[in-house]
Parts: structure tokens; C-alpha cells; sequence
């Protein structure tokens, strides 16, 4: 069976695999509603304000350590939808991946943009939880 990193991480991947990703990114943004999706809303914004490809650098830079921390929820699968396997997982999936912004927060090239994301923090898991189908098969069919 072939890793997510041996797939997404190739020359030829790597970049749609970007791509797709700041696309779910976007998609979960313009999802929320309400006040905490204003200010989530609000954070973005201001993030691509400091820089419009912040996103996507970002995504970038953090690829091969989401993709390392997504490999057992990928290898254990099964026949069932990655998105599936992710959400009946959402809490482990959710810690594995906040682990890696979490480390990047902690030693960040832009303050800003730790301060933004600090704010956010608290919220964070239940955001990463919400958007583990979506992530579950975006990255299901850059596999395929």
C-alpha cells in the first residue's frame, strides 16, 4: 500500500495537492456562520492581509507533517471513505493535526500570525473536527 507522503509529497503531487488543500480551507471558512464564524471569518482575512499567499504557504511548509500524522488513520482505513475514517476518529485526528500547527505556532516566522492563531486556539479542535470529512476526501481523491 502507498503512503500519503510517497503519493502527495511527489514533484508532480505535491502542488495539486496544495491546490485542493487551500481549497478546503476556503470552503470550511466561507462554511461558518454565526459569531464564532465571524471571527473566524475576521482571523482569516486578516492573516491574507499580512500576506495574501499565507495560506498557501503555510500548507506548504506543514504538508509532510500533516501527511506523517494522517498515515495511521490512512494505513487502517479499510474499504471504508478516508473522510469517514477520519470523522470516527475526530478526536485523535483532530490532536494529531493540531499538533503540527501547534508546533509551528510556537516558533513562528510572523508574530501576527501566531497572535491570530492564538486567539483562535481555544476553538481550533472543534473547527478541525467539523472539516475532517471534507479533508478525508479531499485527500482520498488526490490519492487516486
Amino acid at each position: 500500500m502507498t503512503t500519503l507522503s510517497e503519493t502527495l509529497l511527489t514533484a508532480e503531487r505535491r502542488p495539486q495537492t496544495v491546490d485542493a488543500l487551500v481549497g478546503v480551507v476556503e470552503a470550511e471558512v466561507g462554511s461558518k456562520s454565526g459569531i464564532s464564524g465571524a471571527a473566524i471569518k475576521t482571523a482569516y482575512k486578516a492573516a491574507r492581509k499580512i500576506d495574501d499567499r499565507i495560506v498557501r504557504r503555510a500548507i506548504a511548509g506543514m504538508l509532510p507533517d500533516f501527511l506523517d500524522r494522517l498515515e495511521p488513520f490512512w494505513a487502517t482505513r479499510g474499504d471504508q471513505p478516508f473522510g469517514a475514517q477520519l470523522a470516527a476518529q475526530s478526536d485523535a485526528a483532530a490532536e494529531a493535526l493540531l499538533s503540527v500547527t501547534d508546533a509551528r505556532a510556537a516558533n513562528p516566522k510572523h508574530a501576527a500570525v501566531a497572535k491570530v492563531y492564538g486567539m483562535l486556539r481555544g476553538k481550533a479542535k472543534e473547527h478541525v473536527v467539523a472539516a475532517l470529512p471534507r479533508l478525508g476526501s479531499t485527500l482520498e481523491q488526490q490519492m487516486a
